[in-house]
């Protein structure tokens, strides 16, 4: 019985501190020991069924990374030199050296996004998407960020009416404003919160001042409207 309790015990202890929040600076240790400049933003990776939303998740995975302090190089410029380069398909290059990356555009790191799922429910008000990113060095090839997460955008609306018939017109309601949703704004949803504990740039003021902040997790699922910012 005492063998019972005592492996209870120390299984409880490992189980809170492997979910225990830690330090920047411990979760993302490449980040800080690399001193990164410049981004290198790789086309998505789409598995999902939405064929385009490798475009929407690309036009807005800039902002995150301008707005922590980091030079991002244009993606219309690195896009047209990818094509040229027949290096359109990033899932080709997500477990190779990146060393001509770093040569021919003269970036520190290159960000990896994939799109698992992208699915949309009009009856359900919902839009799911399922996302990885990978940020890895184009110096050592080391992964210096990643995170997994699930995230359920909530399209339903309102019309104030009462009773069935209230709820009959919700219903629609929801089911128009979901097919009316701008994809584009649950990518930069996406994005913005994946990113929101990404260690500061060399451009912020917090750069090398951040590294005692709580690092989020790195397999998240939220739920969000189009008022997350």
């Amino acid at each position: 019985m005492k063998k019972i309790i005592f492996i209870l015990i120390v299984a409880l202890a490992f189980s809170c501190t492997t979910t225990a929040p830690i330090a920047k600076s411990i979760a993302y240790k490449g980040m800080y020991d690399e001193k990164p400049l410049t981004i290198l933003l790789m086309p998505p990776i789409n598995r999902s069924t939405n064929v385009e939303a490798k475009e929407f998740f690309h036009t807005t995975l800039n902002i995150p990374f301008a707005n922590a302090g980091f030079y991002v190089i244009p993606t219309f410029l690195s896009m047209e030199i990818l094509k040229k380069e027949s290096a359109y398909d990033a899932e080709l290059f997500l477990n190779t050296p990146l060393s001509k990356f770093g040569e021919v555009f003269g970036a520190d790191l290159a960000v990896f996004t994939i799109i698992h799922k992208w699915d949309k429910s009009g009856l359900a008000s919902k839009i799911f998407v399922e996302l990885e990113y990978i940020i890895k060095s184009t110096k050592t090839n080391e992964v210096v960020y990643t995170r997994k997460g699930e995230v359920i955008y909530d399209t339903s609306v309102s019309t104030g009416g009462g009773g069935a018939i209230g709820a009959i017109a919700n219903i629609a309601a929801s089911a128009i404003n979901t097919a009316a949703t701008k994809y584009v704004d649950v990518a930069r949803v996406c994005n913005t919160y994946t990113f929101k504990d990404l260690p500061a740039g060399k451009y912020s003021p917090l750069y090398g001042k951040d590294g005692e902040q709580l690092a989020g997790k790195k397999v998240f699922k939220i739920r969000v409207n189009s008022s997350y910012r």
